[in-house]
């Protein structure tokens, strides 16, 4: 079966509101890149992977120019093979960047192909562990009112949410202890309640911020720093009370295989979107486990609750603030706390293309 036909698209998504976060900036739109690739047994699949702001362009040109020339003819059931061909291919420019966007959604649509060719949901594909995942409501917050924070809250719970992560990183370290105090006065001392800096502080600040939120009892603190100061945060979780979750800006095993060694991380948080795809994905699950490590996700849900049904050593699931469901058919549901990975083949996304054309760029 030989890849055939390969459709790229990209979409710049418009957010119901305008969200902030104390790094990225304020967010009204992100871009998503689709990868629609056929071959001649008129096997299908798709992938996809999405951008915050700014590179939605770049990582579709590296689809259309690079790598749809260098995989196309090629065998779509050899996904170690051509996963392996657009690394080496790319290695010298790449390494991680817009390349494992790239990347990534190739990998994604190769393998949802195959899961689909098989009529098995990938969970089951990827080794079938518990289809039944953790998870948690993952709001970018940060700047919402008191009050504002507190209904959001609410509404997560009404919608089946037992876990709900918040974002810390304000002008004020004491503006977050006293969010983070409301909050867990609000849920009780015993529900999972995360917290999350993206990347907003130095050493000196996360290492301050450590001690006066260990208080409150997050679940973890996730991206307490820039996710190239590896020795930073191992520091932090050498001294912290805090577990510390990271990964969704690391972009390549690499980088996770030298901040696990490091015993830099709890809670590895790889991205199957930006790490390399569901290759990488599984063999970053695989590292962690190997050093008694629960692994959790960033971003995508309606695929991420496919690889955590798939493994032993799962954390729980984000579900994210940028959510596809007005295009999705089937969006995912949540119930007393637990997604359920769906049994459809592949990955089982069915994209509303009419209703996302109105957003193509």
């Amino acid at each position: 079966m030989k890849i055939d036909k390969i459709d790229v698209a990209h979409y710049r998504i418009p957010l119901p509101k305008a969200l902030t976060d104390s790094t990225h900036g304020t967010m009204t739109y992100f871009e998503l890149v689709t990868v629609r690739i056929t071959d001649s047994d008129e096997g299908e699949g798709l992938g996809y992977t999405y951008t915050v702001n700014h590179g939605g362009a770049a990582v579709r040109a590296l689809i259309e120019m690079e790598l749809v020339p260098l995989i196309r003819g090629y065998d779509s059931h050899c996904i170690a093979a051509i996963w392996e061909k657009m690394w080496w291919a790319l290695h010298y420019v790449g390494r991680g960047g817009p390349v494992s966007f790239a990347i990534s959604a190739v990998d994604i649509a190769l393998w949802d192909l195959n899961a689909r060719r098989q009529n098995l949901p990938l969970w089951k594909m990827l080794g079938g562990h518990n289809a039944s995942v953790l998870a948690y409501a993952g709001g970018i917050d940060l700047y919402l009112t008191l009050e504002e924070l507190l209904e959001q809250t609410d509404n997560n719970l009404a919608n089946g949410f037992r876990a709900i992560k918040m974002k810390v990183g304000r002008d004020q370290l004491s503006e977050d202890v006293s969010r983070l105090a409301t909050m867990r006065e609000h849920l009780g001392t015993d529900f999972p309640l995360m917290v999350d800096a993206n990347m907003r502080w130095s050493r000196d600040e996360a290492l301050h911020a450590c001690f006066a939120l260990a208080e409150y009892s997050p679940y973890w603190l996730e991206e307490p720093l820039i996710p190239e100061d590896d020795t930073g945060h191992s520091m932090l979780a050498n001294i912290s009370k805090i577990p510390i979750a990271a990964g969704e800006n690391l972009h390549t095993i690499y980088e996770f295989q030298r901040m696990i060694a490091l015993g830099a991380v709890s809670f590895p948080e790889p991205d199957v979107s930006n790490c390399g795809g569901i290759t990488t994905w599984m063999k970053i699950a695989a590292l962690a486990e190997c050093h008694n490590l629960k692994v959790t996700s960033h971003g995508v849900h309606d695929l991420h609750v496919h690889l955590l049904a798939a493994v032993s050593n799962k954390s729980y699931l984000e579900v994210h603030g940028f959510g596809l469901e007005p295009y999705i058919e089937h969006p995912l549901v949540i119930e007393n706390g637990l997604a359920q990975a769906p049994d459809r083949p592949g990955h089982g996304v069915s994209f509303d293309w009419e209703s996302l054309r109105q957003h193509q760029v």
